[in-house]
């Protein structure tokens, strides 16, 4: 694969001159996750520093995702990846509205980092920027919160780096490197390239509207004449031929055990299951799903859920 000529062009200064801190306050992999990288393919299609399919064309940064709009709504901090002067910001873009043209990045904030670097913080919270144009910033100060402004159909950090005016992928900043694992990037702390995982699972009645799950849609205790347990799970980068291997046990063995292939690729989806009640009532007690999502013989994610079943 053509490596792009942007990442080719960019450093003048060679790998670990200039590096970055992880810029939101959370615990990758548990409440935030990466959901795309930036297009390293010079054509139409789209490739990420791995030759992976965690991007699409033409993408100039790294997309750091919270798993709900509730965990948007809780607040997530976004912090400055290194010290910096405030050069541009943007606050008043309402979160979930239209996108509007000339304002992709929603509400933003630039930072001059010197020596030509900077980095541009987009899509976050209305109102959340707390920070001064001219003001000079420490690694990991707070410029705002993760929000849902702009060109965005989900919470997150748009996170570009670029140098002299080009763009700069800190997970592949070598312009000689083929696409591939990595043995350098500009990151502080090594951060895992992780190729798709569960979000989030749950219990319900019924299959849940998609909506409510990407809200942050949440499992609670249930009545013994439910007309139905649902298991269901919501999960990120999926490819043709994963697979959800779902169970669902209870006080008397297994209520059920299915695998769900998945036809298409997905940047964000779910896939749910269930059994109908056909007696009375359930038995009383304690029910455990699991879901687990699958890639030919490796396991990407695992979740597990508990609740009662009561009188």
């Amino acid at each position: 694969m053509i490596r792009s000529l942007l990442i080719t062009l960019a450093l003048a200064s060679p790998a670990g001159a200039f590096n970055l801190g992880f810029p939101l306050r959370c615990d990758l992999g548990k409440t935030c996750y990466i959901q795309q990288y930036i297009d390293h393919d010079t054509g139409p299609k789209a490739a990420d520093f791995t030759c992976g399919s965690l991007s699409y064309d033409g993408h100039d940064g790294t997309d750091l995702a919270l798993p709900t709009r509730a965990a948007m709504q809780a607040g997530v901090d976004v912090l400055a990846a290194q010290a910096g002067t405030v050069k541009g910001l943007r606050d008043g873009v309402a979160d979930f509205a239209p996108k509007l043209a000339g304002k992709e990045c929603g509400n933003g904030v630039l930072l001059d980092h010197g020596d030509g670097w900077e980095t541009q913080y987009c899509h976050l919270k209305q109102g959340s920027i707390s920070v001064r144009l001219g003001e000079v910033l420490a690694q990991g100060d707070v410029l705002g919160q993760v929000g849902q402004s702009g060109m965005a159909d989900f919470p997150h950090l748009h996170l570009a780096l670029r140098h002299n005016g080009v763009t700069v992928d800190p997970f592949a900043p070598d312009p000689l490197a083929t696409c591939g694992p990595q043995t350098a990037s500009l990151w502080q702390e090594t951060l895992p390239y992780v190729a798709g995982g569960l979000l989030q699972i749950g219990i319900a009645t019924a299959v849940p509207d998609y909506a409510a799950i990407k809200a942050g849609l949440q499992s609670r205790d249930l009545p013994q004449t439910a007309p139905a347990l649902v298991l269901w799970a919501y999960f990120y980068v999926v490819k043709p031929g994963d697979a959800i291997l779902f169970e669902l046990t209870g006080p008397a063995g297994h209520v059920l055990q299915e695998r769900s292939v998945i036809e298409k690729s997905q940047a964000l989806g779910f896939r749910a299951t269930g059994r109908r009640l056909k007696t009375k009532a359930w038995a009383q007690g304690h029910y455990e799903g699991t879901a687990r999502l699958m890639r030919g013989a490796t396991e990407l994610g695992r979740q597990s859920l508990g609740l009662e079943l009561t009188p």
